[in-house]
């Protein structure tokens, strides 16, 4: 567990950073309203919103799905839903005409989005990744993400995330499974 935790220290350092650097980049040039949020680290969408005081409804939970096209393609999608649903991977496979979808590999959504799980941006810098939104999220004014580190977020106006990402929308969330 340490040689696994020691590969995330070194990605988190470098690439990581790299990855917010970009996307403040990114987002200063097309003039978005955004504030930074810096809180204790943590990745879990229910504990970070608790940490930022958002509402769930309003957190981009970001997930890395592989979904099987052919007997030996595959394609990748980023699903953004609300932080109080979970992807619905049927609906992805189906938006991506695919014959199987699952959860890309820890290794395989961290190199496509650029960092560490927990900290996955809503956005796309990797042309093998599609990013694909849930349109109940784009209702909220205001979005709320792991800013591709633990310990900072962003509070993005969704008109802008919209203007900026350009994602591609269709209904691929559906409700969480309460644990009671």
């Amino acid at each position: 567990m340490s040689e696994h935790q020691t590969t995330h220290e070194t990605y988190t350092t470098h690439e990581t950073y790299e990855a917010y650097e970009k996307l403040i980049g990114l987002l200063d040039e097309h003039g978005a309203s955004y504030r930074v949020v810096e809180h204790d680290p943590e990745g879990a969408t229910e504990a970070v919103s608790a940490l930022r005081g958002n509402r769930l409804e309003q957190a981009a939970k970001c997930i890395v799905v592989m979904v099987k096209t052919g007997k030996r393609t595959r394609r990748y999608a980023l699903a953004v839903v609300p932080g109080d649903r979970r992807v619905d991977l049927g609906a992805v496979k189906a938006l991506l005409g695919g014959t199987y979808a699952g959860f890309a590999t820890p290794e395989v959504a961290e190199r496509l989005a650029g960092s560490v799980s927990g900290t996955i941006l809503p956005f796309s810098f990797d042309p093998e990744l599609e990013l694909v939104v849930d349109p109940v999220l784009l209702e909220e004014d205001e979005l709320f993400f792991n800013a591709a580190r633990l310990d900072r977020s962003l509070a993005l106006r969704t008109a802008d995330y919209v203007a900026v990402a350009r994602p591609r929308t269709a209904p691929i969330a559906e409700a969480a499974v309460s644990e009671a």
